[in-house]
């Protein structure tokens, strides 16, 4: 196989040849800011300090303030007690404060703990307790949530924030007809608003910002790791700081003032990586998308004119459809990315036909990375492309394909297990040795590679093929989604014997959730009992974790060592579907 010779991290190294053997213009290896996640902002901050960095719903932020609010930030975190090394979770939609307390956890030291303000009370009591954060923020609609299980947690201070404080006057107005008086938080209620927690900044008499390291955890995101359980991900600065400066290399058409629509949520890697940190380290400027649908999604496209925009292939097909779109002018697209889940062959076929029609001269890019390496550590290249491929790896990212679980690598083009190294490798699985020890394992080739288990080809000019996912995931527009889990779930019903959870296609979601259920001897299988697990469902799982539909089954097939065969139940819904 072709090697190349090159440093990375000051060791020599040989790897497969990425981005820079096929476009000139793409440097093989790549300098990385050698500091925090805030740091790299406040450089450009002082470089850009009148540039936008974000808008939300009409109201735009300069660096100058960004910069201001993230201080105000950290002298409130210290003032209430948070430390270096505490954990801070963070459980907020696309926001300014989102965003302020992001950068202001990372100024004092401590960890930002990112997760779904959608999750179910017993997810967001565990992610609490997994990560032992000190302190939370959240908005006000979510207070309850936070308020029923803070209890059972070690969490001291709830902050509370809400949309209002940052919208314009005459949009301030309306959300305090409609949305903002549905939300009621009691006067006596024991949380911090974030304007009194804005203003207990004033009484932080001391140093608070922390001298922090390239390799010191900045975040966790969560994922299935290896076995498809919820793990914390632990991300360092030199992750997202490496990732911003690998996304950029391999743009080469951005500049500082592009505008990026940041719809996907910061509790996601993509969301947090590529369309926040990355565009704010680099000038560019963020579309804050709180909520959206597909329809708020294209008239922002074109209200702000973006010039990249990402999404998952669901989302794409969503705005084919879009009415509004007729006619529209998107000629100032300079990157359309997908990611998420796998972009069929059709779906790209469509999309650039689309794009083309708008006058745009860009084709949709897929790629594909793991929450383990951030986010997309592969991309398509801007002027070249396969059929069927997810591209090639960013500058200083190896990919390289073995047989699985093994360190034995493969010919080209035949399938493996897909193993990632490079500079956005996560630290660790908080707290968890043994999946950390399963997943990151050293070779002799000096790197530390990512075993991803997932499955795919490289052909021989180092062009990646995704074939499918050798752990056991559903992929439901976008969200991950680990049987497993809900097994655990549906299983504790008093009525349920045993259960099996299976993805099954769904044209709009790709894949929507089906949950097989075996009864206790004397229990109906009727609509009556259905309800009642629905039921027990909604109060334990986020809305897109919820099954579509129930089956009852007397008995699960089972493996010959005496598991429940999940694949044998694919099958027979693929085969139903195919009738």
């Amino acid at each position: 196989m072709d090697k190349v010779k090159r440093k990375w991290n000051d060791r020599p190294i040989t790897a497969h040849t990425p981005w820079a053997a096929h476009l000139g213009e793409v440097p093989l290896t790549i300098p990385y800011f050698e500091g925090t996640m805030y740091e790299m902002i406040e450089q450009v901050a002082h470089k850009y300090p009148d540039y936008v960095a974000f808008d939300f719903m009409g109201r735009s932020t300069t660096y100058k303030r960004l910069v201001e609010e993230i201080h105000k930030c950290a002298r409130s975190l210290r003032t209430i007690g948070v430390r270096a090394g505490d954990r801070v979770t963070i459980a907020m939609p696309n926001c300014p404060q989102a965003i302020f307390m992001l950068y202001g956890v990372n100024l004092i030291g401590a960890v930002a703990n990112m997760i779904h303000p959608l999750s179910a009370e017993k997810e967001i009591e565990e992610y609490l307790n997994m990560s032992k954060s000190v302190t939370a923020i959240t908005l006000d609609q979510f207070y309850s949530k936070f308020e029923s299980i803070r209890a059972n947690t070690g969490v001291v201070n709830i902050i509370i924030a809400s949309v209002k404080d940052e919208l314009t006057k005459p949009l301030k107005a309306g959300y305090m007809l409609t949305e903002g008086r549905k939300i009621k938080i009691p006067s006596d209620a024991p949380v911090i608003m974030w304007k009194d927690f804005i203003r207990l900044g004033r009484y932080c008499f001391y140093n608070y910002k922390v001298r922090s390291h390239a390799k010191d955890p900045a975040v966790i995101l969560y994922s299935g790791g290896t076995t498809g359980t919820t793990k914390g991900i632990v991300l360092t600065n030199m992750n997202f700081n490496a990732l911003s400066a690998q996304v950029v290399s391999a743009n080469p058409m951005f500049r500082p003032g592009d505008k990026m629509l940041a719809a996907m949520p910061l509790f996601h890697g993509f969301g947090l990586g590529v369309c926040i940190h990355t565009m704010l380290t680099q000038g560019g400027r963020c579309i804050l998308v709180p909520r959206f649908t597909a329809e708020s999604y294209a008239k922002l496209i074109t209200k702000y004119k973006c010039n990249f925009i990402a999404g998952v292939p669901t989302l794409y097909e969503a705005l084919l459809r879009i009415k509004s779109m007729d006619g529209a002018d998107l000629s100032f697209l300079k990157g359309v990315f997908s990611g998420g889940d796998s972009l069929s062959i059709e779906l790209k076929k469509k999309l650039d036909h689309f794009l083309n029609d708008h006058q745009s001269t860009v084709m949709v890019r897929e790629g594909y990375g793991t929450t383990e390496t951030v986010t997309a550590c592969c991309l398509t290249p801007p002027h070249m492309f396969k059929e069927g491929s997810i591209g090639l790896p960013f500058s200083d990212t190896y990919i390289k394909i073995v047989k699985p679980g093994t360190d034995e690598e493969l010919p080209y083009g035949e399938e493996g297990e897909i193993l990632l190294a490079g500079p956005t490798v996560m630290k660790e699985y908080m707290d968890n040795p043994e999946e950390t020890a399963q997943t990151l394992r050293p070779h002799n080739d000096g790197l530390t590679w990512v075993y991803t288990g997932d499955l795919g080809v490289m052909d021989s000019e180092g062009f990646i093929f995704f074939k499918g996912r050798a752990k056991r995931m559903i992929v439901s527009s976008g969200y991950n989604i680990y049987p497993a889990q809900l097994e655990n779930i549906i299983d504790s019903h008093e009525k349920v014997q045993m259960s099996c959870v299976i993805g099954v296609p769904d044209t709009y979601r790709m894949q929507a959730v089906k949950a097989f259920v075996m009864l206790k001897p004397g229990i109906p299988a009727d609509d009556v009992t259905r309800g009642e697990i629905m039921d027990y469902c909604k109060k334990h799982l986020a809305k897109y974790e919820m099954p579509r539909e129930i089956e009852f089954r007397d008995e699960l097939p089972k493996t010959l060592v005496g598991k429940v065969a999940y694949r044998q139940l694919e099958e027979e819904e693929l085969g139903e579907k195919q009738k």
